[in-house]
């Protein structure tokens, strides 16, 4: 019998490096503790992380095939999926990384004037923001136009009547730009994720007046998205990642380790920055309710009603074809079942349903799951809507009009 192997057979059988993106954000701990803890290495996989200025640079890296998965805001992944940043790259979501974490902060004059009309009046905050705005409308940051930052800020400024293009105008601003546009005044505040509203406070730039935790209790935040054409190539080791993202998650939610991961993100080669900013973003850091969750309360769990609500907000606010169906697109991108693939192997608890009203509990409820059920928080809107999947049409009106002139 021959010794001598094939290269294209050795490189069937090599294990597939993942090439993985990722912004200067708080909830990207969960990659960065995998890939520097060594999760991802004891899972069998091989990793690279690839630290981006902006969600563009993401969007654009996994269209093209430079990146083979990313930590993402979810609405970027249909926006990829759908080419409309490049060309067509069909992605997966097959798990979730994190929930909370993201704030609305303004420059101090704004944050004042709002402050003071709230308690002057007897109004919310986002009323007493609303009638500051319809007197001297603003411009304030988002971090893309296909991120959970642009639904959560105008489904908020929306609940006191507020509408885009006519009382405020929204900016797009990498996450990590995002003080340096407040404090040059190119913005006169921004929605982003955690730490950039710590930062500001420490910079005494801006005050953080809400966060995406007010607008939508236990907001869905970043996700995993994979290359679906990696995913198909390479499914043992996906499920691998997916096992090391889930112990990282683990991890990173319980509050012990919280200076650990601070230390981590702090380094030059991520953040750069004084790890007590990104610490108080972290489970039970200063920013509290607030702060960014990881994994309990099913928070890697890829809910197709969450892939629902973002898209049905997209088609809202005219950011897509009315005429895509909602429906099956968020089943071809969000994957339960390869989540439950990988967490089956690991005996952790697993929601048996792939779907569920959003916004209809207002404290903690328990959640059917295999092989145990599952504490959930509350997850209501700051309107009260409960969002059923069922009554939401799979296409909207052909003739609705685009809103991305309005940025």
């Amino acid at each position: 019998m021959s010794d001598i192997v094939s290269l294209s057979a050795a490189r069937k059988t090599a294990t597939p490096k993942m090439r993985i993106g990722l912004l200067h954000l708080t909830d990207g701990a969960p990659a960065m503790v995998a890939h520097e803890f060594g999760f991802f290495a004891e899972e069998g996989i091989e990793t690279e992380l690839f630290v981006e200025p902006s969600w563009a640079n993401i969007a654009d890296k996994l269209a093209f095939g430079f990146l083979d998965a990313a930590v993402v805001v979810p609405p970027l992944a249909f926006a990829v999926q759908m080419g409309l940043r490049g060309p067509v790259q069909p992605l997966l979501i097959p798990s979730a990384i994190s929930s909370r974490g993201s704030t609305i902060t303004l420059n101090n004059a704004l944050a004042q004037q709002t402050q003071e009309r709230a308690a002057r009046d007897n109004l919310s905050t986002v009323e007493a923001l609303a009638a500051v705005l319809r007197a001297r409308p603003a411009t304030l940051g988002i971090v893309h136009a296909y991120s959970t930052h642009n639904l959560y800020l105008r489904y908020w400024l929306a609940t006191a009547g507020i509408e885009v293009g006519r009382d405020v105008k929204l900016m797009v601003v990498p996450p990590a730009r995002a003080v340096e546009a407040l404090t040059s005044g190119h913005v006169a505040g921004f929605c982003a994720g955690a730490p950039w509203g710590e930062v500001a406070r420490r910079a005494g730039a801006g005050v953080t007046i809400a966060t995406s935790h007010d607008v939508w209790a236990n907001a869905p935040e970043k996700a995993f998205a994979v290359r679906e054409l990696w995913a198909e190539e390479n499914p043992q080791a996906l499920t691998t990642a997916l096992r090391a993202l889930l112990r990282a998650a683990k991890f990173c939610d319980a509050p012990e380790n919280a200076s650990y991961i601070a230390a981590l993100l702090s380094r030059r080669r991520y953040f750069a920055l004084d790890s007590h900013a990104i610490l108080a973003s972290l489970p039970s850091g200063a920013m509290g309710d607030s702060a960014c969750v990881f994994y309990r309360g099913a928070a890697t769990f890829p809910w197709r009603s969450h892939g629902l609500w973002f898209l049905n907000e997209m088609r809202r606010w005219g950011l897509i074809d009315p005429t895509v169906d909602l429906r099956d697109l968020t089943t071809r991108v969000y994957r339960p079942d390869l989540y439950r693939a990988a967490a089956q192997t690991m005996d952790i608890p697993v929601p048996t349903v792939d779907w569920k009203n959003e916004g209809a509990h207002d404290k903690p409820w328990m959640l059917e799951a295999a092989p145990e059920a599952l504490a959930m928080p509350a997850d209501r809107f700051c309107d009260g809507t409960v969002f059923e999947p069922e009554k939401v049409p799979p296409t909207g009106d052909p003739t609705a009009k685009s809103a991305l002139h309005k940025f």
